[in-house]
């Protein structure tokens, strides 16, 4: 192969490849540089220059020149031999093809690094290609791949799992997942199990952010700023918690979240395959953002002791095991929702009086349901546009009208 040859290859595989191309033969330099320096058996290290415009390849040996630094034992000051032999396109060429297999495959992964390095968080949507029993392969676009780990962590405790256990992936099956993490190629950390076999990129289907941006892609209020999302809690592929809360006075964070019938969380449950999401409206207060975590349950009384970060709950004896939940998993997410450690108590272990589950705090019958809108008007006539919450006439925001 002439030389000019090579470097038109080069560019040409640099075009296609999507790689810088002095890049490419700067890396094919240094390649071609160790590898002359063992066939010429050079004394010293050799450098190699590539003329980008006739293709012409150089061999220099870099001789040193005067004394070494007496602290290093290293020279500063070089002087370039040359040492091309008559053959350096031929060497050159049967050397190529392994030297720009490498190359290009690292150049590629940099290339991935530099520009989904500052995604991280960020929601992609990709198709699977292969799987195997500690990870699946997701094509995100031509020439990207990522990977979602789910490894045994028994065996493996320094790897990841990033799938749900109820979840099962086919070929073609598309997927939302979260990149959460992009492996430098040239970081000198601890490298993770053939990783330079594994694409570049991490993604996952378990961590609570997914959730958020679900939210985001089917809240329109989320997405505007109106409405934010405090806190999740999540046990991927069973049940999640998430805190909302509204900017906006008039707008009840819980009622957009939830959507018209339930249509927008609908939308995210369906994307988790069925975990379920229960969305609550965040408050200031701890005593009643404890009360909020603890739902679907009732709850009677709330004691908050903040040096000790506990919060104590009085629920009726029929609340206990709902508010508890399965194995425990209510009061687990909302602690983990919350921060606060709770502790809860039925009414009568307590001696607290029950709460009749056919009457509210303030003896006031729930009225049978209406049209679903809450039924709030102020002072001009306009009647509040948000939707009611379940068992109640009025929205979050005007809850207190009951």
């Amino acid at each position: 192969m002439a030389s000019s040859e090579l470097v038109e290859a080069l560019q040409a595989l640099a075009h296609e490849r999507k790689i810088d191309e002095f890049y490419l033969i700067d890396r094919l330099e240094a390649s071609l540089a160790k590898t002359y320096q063992n066939i010429l058996d050079l004394e010293w290290d050799a450098r190699v220059t590539i003329d980008r415009n006739t293709g012409k390849i150089y061999v220099y040996e870099m001789v040193p020149k005067g004394d070494p630094d007496p602290e290093t034992g290293e020279y500063s000051d070089f002087e370039e031999r040359d040492v091309t032999p008559d053959d350096v396109s031929r060497i050159a060429a049967q050397n190529a093809k392994s030297v720009i297999s490498s190359i290009v495959r690292e150049a590629a992964r940099q290339s991935i690094y530099e520009e989904f390095s500052q995604r991280v968080g960020d929601l992609v949507t990709g198709t699977v290609l292969q799987g195997t029993p500690d990870f699946t392969i997701i094509k995100i676009r031509d020439g990207v791949e990522a990977e979602l780990p789910h490894y045994d962590l028994k065996r493996y405790p320094n790897e990841r799992n990033e799938r749900p256990a109820n979840e099962r992936y086919r070929h073609n099956q598309r997927l939302k997942t979260l990149i959460i993490e992009v492996r430098n190629p040239n970081s000198e950390e601890v490298r993770a199990r053939g990783e330079q076999a594994r694409p570049s990129i991490v993604v996952s289907r378990t961590h609570p952010d997914l959730i958020r941006r679900l939210f985001e892609i089917e809240v329109p209020e989320i997405y505007d700023g109106l409405v934010e999302i405090k806190s999740i809690a999540r046990e991927p592929g069973a049940r999640s918690k998430v805190a909302v809360f509204s900017r906006e006075r008039n707008l009840d964070p819980v009622g957009a979240c939830v959507g018209p019938k339930g249509s927008r969380v609908r939308m995210v449950v369906e994307e988790l395959r069925n975990e379920r999401v229960d969305v609550i409206q965040w408050s200031e207060d701890p005593a009643q953002y404890v009360r909020n975590a603890l739902s679907p349950a009732r709850v009677s009384h709330v004691d908050i002791d903040e040096e000790s970060n506990y919060a104590t709950v009085v629920v009726p004896d029929d609340q206990l095991s709902l508010a508890i939940g399965k194995e425990g998993q209510n009061a687990r997410l909302a602690a983990r929702l919350t921060g606060w450690h709770i502790d809860i108590k039925s009414a009568s272990f307590q001696g607290a009086p029950q709460v009749d589950e056919n009457v509210l705090i303030d003896d006031v019958p729930v009225e049978e349901e209406g049209d679903g809108q809450c039924e709030f008007v102020d002072e001009e006539g306009v009647r509040c546009r948000n939707h009611a919450r379940p068992g109640s006439r009025y929205c979050g925001i005007h809850a207190d009208q009951e």
